[in-house]
């Protein structure tokens, strides 16, 4: 049933395509198609109704899908603006003496090419991408992750909060919480979102950013199975030739908890600038599923295990683009943008 879905989206977008006359409407087809509440985004949300063990084969399909419309688009915007060039040029007689009129195009920001890809890697692997609310309750952004009312992330320094029970979320581990409540285990899940913490804005800090949290849910979930993922994932995003090193770390919702680095990508462990001269890049955060945060939602630590890990969407497109500075992302300046 997924598989014919997701041929007839692919045969009318490539329809659509080859029908287009005009530049503005290729665009609306790539927003009605592969936009944020596009047809193959709405297949991705509705992959919780797909059997686990289909769902790395249909997440397969929706980038095969997603890679031959994105191909068929660009293949159509070349062509039709050579033809739009070639009916002006027709048209109008040109003053060469004149500034060039130039047609200045959108194109995907850097945070939005660097989420399309995190996703398009756990898609890959069978899981499912999860949205939540901005606007939290303190039990779920804290309490149900095991941090007490005296840990030192719930002081105002950090969190915006609206009342004494509804702030704006610190991170998107409500989305776990609220999954675990919901939905039927397994679950295999990655959450990105904008989240938000009163910090400084400087070259490493803003007060609204960005994560994407991943949570797997079943029985005989092991660290092995983390390391694995994460491994793989880091393969994935910056080159077959990169290893991870976990180091030992705290977090209240995990036990145990560890740090990630990855080999540095530019000199390949060597020593370089760009890792200080260690090697070695910290990218993200994660663990074992603390039992306790297990009981809270109604899950069973006995039977069931699983691992978290969260990864600052920002840090992701500044290492992956050697960005030095995150304002860079939020400034709107053409100069910086076009050059992706």
């Amino acid at each position: 049933m997924m598989k014919e879905t997701l041929e007839k989206i692919r045969e009318e977008a490539l329809k659509q395509i080859q029908e287009s006359d005009a530049l503005e409407r290729l665009n609306e087809i790539r927003v009605a198609y592969l936009g944020k509440k596009g047809e193959l985004t709405s297949v991705l949300k509705s992959m919780k109704d797909v059997a686990p063990e289909e769902r790395p084969k249909v997440g397969q399909m929706v980038n095969d899908a997603r890679a031959a419309i994105e191909e068929k688009l660009e293949e159509a915007k070349t062509a039709l603006a050579a033809k739009m060039r070639e009916e002006q040029l027709k048209r109008e007689v040109i003053d060469v003496t004149l500034p060039a009129k130039k047609m200045n195009v959108g194109h995907s920001h850097p945070n939005s090419i660097a989420l399309e890809e995190v996703e398009r890697i756990f898609v890959g692997m069978g899981y499912e991408v999860v949205e939540g609310p901005e606007v939290e309750y303190d039990r779920y952004n804290f309490e149900r992750l095991n941090i007490p009312k005296n840990h030192p992330a719930r002081d105002e320094q950090d969190t915006f909060y609206i009342n004494d029970t509804i702030l704006l979320r610190s991170q998107t581990s409500p989305v776990q919480v609220r999954t675990m409540e919901t939905r039927e285990l397994p679950i295999r899940m990655i959450a990105p979102g904008r989240v938000f913490r009163s910090d400084e804005v400087d070259a490493t800090h803003s007060p609204s950013f960005h994560q994407i949290e991943g949570l797997v849910i079943d029985k005989n979930i092991t660290f092995a199975d983390l390391k694995g993922t994460l491994a793989e994932f880091a393969r994935e995003l910056f080159g077959p030739e990169t290893k991870v090193k976990f180091r030992p770390h705290h977090f209240p919702f995990t036990e145990p908890s560890a740090e990630v680095d990855v080999s540095c990508f530019k000199c390949g462990g060597k020593g370089c600038r760009f890792c200080k001269g260690s090697g070695w890049i910290e990218i993200l955060g994660c663990g074992m599923v603390h039992p306790h945060v297990l009981e809270m939602s109604g899950i069973d630590p006995n039977e069931y295990s699983g691992f978290a890990f969260g990864v600052g969407l920002e840090r992701i497109a500044l290492l992956k683009y050697e960005i030095d500075d995150m304002r860079l992302l939020y400034e709107n300046d053409t100069r910086f943008l076009k050059q992706f």
